[in-house]
């Protein structure tokens, strides 16, 4: 019941190698709150199976937001780690704030935990609109604005503060989207709303290809996509290759690649995270010679031209939008395991023992 106290659980990592379910006691929502039931929880794969393995840069450094500095040997993050991820759909069973009722569906962000009681002043609560697959919530508070927010690098590129809807910088432009992942995938459906004039979804993985072609998108491995883009996208004055490369592979090789595809001038937006650093990136060859550009499109920092007007709800009202026109597709395609709630942590072992093909993985909680 709603107003009565109740045991959460949390998917977290016990030690390296060993996810578990931590449990705390929560009461009754207070003034100012939104009591949650977990429906639905997103694996962000990349991320938090750093954790599994002990990988993570938080637990070997910490980061000081006020210098922007990673600090060595003063970790953020310690085992047990009781809570991970952020891709979460919720169903309201409280609400002490208005505007919010019970038994709304929200899309937010609190971690592979079984409720959550929400700051409605703090936390980013989307509400889903009628009609739209719950499930799909899980991409609205965090994954998709990640992705949007590379295309609005873009955007802001090409028109500084002026610009006029989401997209408009790869608007009849041909684009790169370097790995078929779900930040890859939803970066193209979003330049394809934007109207990109041509889209390559890149990968070497042949099951991940198939999933963005089954989306609709052309796709290809790593060495074709470079010929691809050097052979039929030509300009009389700006070259050949794309204008814009979206790069979600964390390699430095596939960025190596990603900066060969590029037509002189032209920018990678990249979206990855190099947990193993980047001792093998080349800046010598096609980055200097062609006068390429690399802009680093992190979620918690919106293009300065832009940033008074654009911020993560609104990259999530895109997102809802992007999921009212595509969600078919992603329910169909891009969501490859529904696994139940209570059998997460023995999956975990699974992907890291096994390392079977997956592309998102969801946990249900109804």
């Amino acid at each position: 019941m709603p107003h009565e106290h109740r045991t959460v659980r949390s998917l977290g990592i016990e030690r390296p190698g060993e996810p578990f379910f931590f449990h705390y006691d929560e009461g009754p929502a207070p003034d100012g709150r939104i009591r949650l039931d977990l429906l639905y929880t997103g694996l962000s794969a990349g991320t938090e199976l750093t954790f599994m393995k002990g990988t993570n840069p938080y637990l070997h450094s910490r980061w000081d937001d006020w210098q922007g500095l990673f600090i060595p040997g003063e970790p953020s993050a310690r085992f047990p780690v009781n809570f991970l991820g952020y891709m979460e759909a919720a169903r309201v069973s409280d609400a002490r704030v208005p505007g919010f009722r019970a038994g709304d569906v929200v899309g937010t962000t609190f971690g592979h935990k079984s409720g959550h009681t929400a700051d409605a002043a703090h936390d980013l609560l989307l509400k889903l609109p009628h009609g739209l697959d719950p499930m799909l919530g899980i991409f609205v508070a965090q994954m998709g604005p990640i992705a949007a927010n590379g295309i609005l690098h873009a955007d802001a590129e090409q028109f500084g503060a002026a610009v006029p809807f989401l997209g408009a910088g790869v608007e009849g432009r041909p684009v790169l989207v370097w790995g078929g992942g779900t930040v890859g995938l939803f970066c193209a459906m979003f330049a394809r709303m934007g109207g990109a004039s041509d889209i390559v979804v890149v990968d070497p993985s042949p099951f991940r290809q198939d999933i963005a072609r089954a989306m609709g998108f052309e796709a290809m491995g790593e060495d074709d996509a470079v010929r691809h883009a050097k052979t039929l996208w030509h300009h009389k004055i700006g070259g050949r290759g794309a204008e814009y490369v979206f790069q979600t592979r964390a390699r430095p090789d596939s960025l190596n690649r990603c900066l060969q595809a590029l037509r002189p001038q032209g920018t990678v937006i990249d979206l990855a995270f190099y947990q193993g650093g980047m001792d093998s990136l080349r800046l010598g060859e096609e980055f200097h010679h062609n006068g390429l550009s690399i802009r680093c499109a992190q979620i918690n920092r919106m293009p300065r031209p832009v940033a008074q007007a654009w911020d993560q709800r609104r990259l999530a009202a895109e997102t809802i939008r992007l999921l009212q026109r595509e969600g078919e597709a992603i329910r169909r395609h891009m969501i490859t395991h529904v696994v139940p709630y209570d059998d997460a942590p023995g999956f975990l072992r699974h992907l890291v023992n096994d390392r079977p093909e997956f592309l998102q993985i969801v946990f249900d909680a109804t």
